[in-house]
C-alpha cells in the first residue's frame, strides 16, 4: 500500500486556521488534513528571515525544507552556499535547508507550503536545527 493515501473527506479555510504563528512581519496560518499539513505564510514587506524568524528558532539559517507556490509577491531566497533565486507569483518552489530570504517591493509575500509547514516558525528549537547522525 502507498504511504501517502487519503482516508476520509475533509475541507478547512486557510481563514480560520488550526493553528497560527506570527513572528515579527510574519502570519502563518496551518491546516491538517489526515497526515498532511498545509501552511499559508505571508510575509508583510521589510520581512527577512534572519530578522523575523531567527530571533525565534536560534538558528543561522532556515533548517526548514521548502516546497510551495507563490500567490503573490515576490521572495528572493539565498542558500548557505551561495545559490540565489527569486520567487514570484505563479511560481512553484522548492528550498533546501540552510538559507536566508527577504521580500521584495512593498507586496507582501503569500505562499502555500506543502513541505516544511508544520516546523515552520515554531519555538521547537529541535524542530529547526538538522539531525545529526
Amino acid at each position: 500500500m502507498a504511504d501517502n493515501v487519503v482516508t476520509r473527506l475533509e475541507v478547512k479555510s486557510h481563514d480560520s486556521p488550526d493553528e497560527r504563528r506570527t513572528p515579527d512581519k510574519t502570519t502563518v496560518d496551518l491546516n491538517t488534513l489526515g497526515n498532511y499539513t498545509i501552511g499559508r505564510f505571508t510575509f508583510e514587506p521589510g520581512w527577512r528571515w534572519s530578522e523575523c524568524i531567527k530571533p525565534v528558532v536560534n538558528t543561522d539559517s532556515c533548517q526548514v525544507n521548502h516546497v510551495g507556490y507563490c500567490i503573490s509577491g515576490t521572495l528572493d531566497v539565498t542558500t548557505n552556499d551561495g545559490a540565489t533565486a527569486t520567487v514570484m507569483a505563479g511560481d512553484s518552489y522548492a528550498i533546501p535547508p540552510g538559507h536566508d530570504a527577504h521580500v521584495v517591493g512593498n507586496e507582501p509575500f503569500v505562499g502555500l507550503e506543502l513541505v516544511g509547514a508544520p516546523d515552520y516558525a515554531k519555538h521547537d528549537d529541535h524542530l529547526q536545527r538538522p539531525r545529526l547522525r
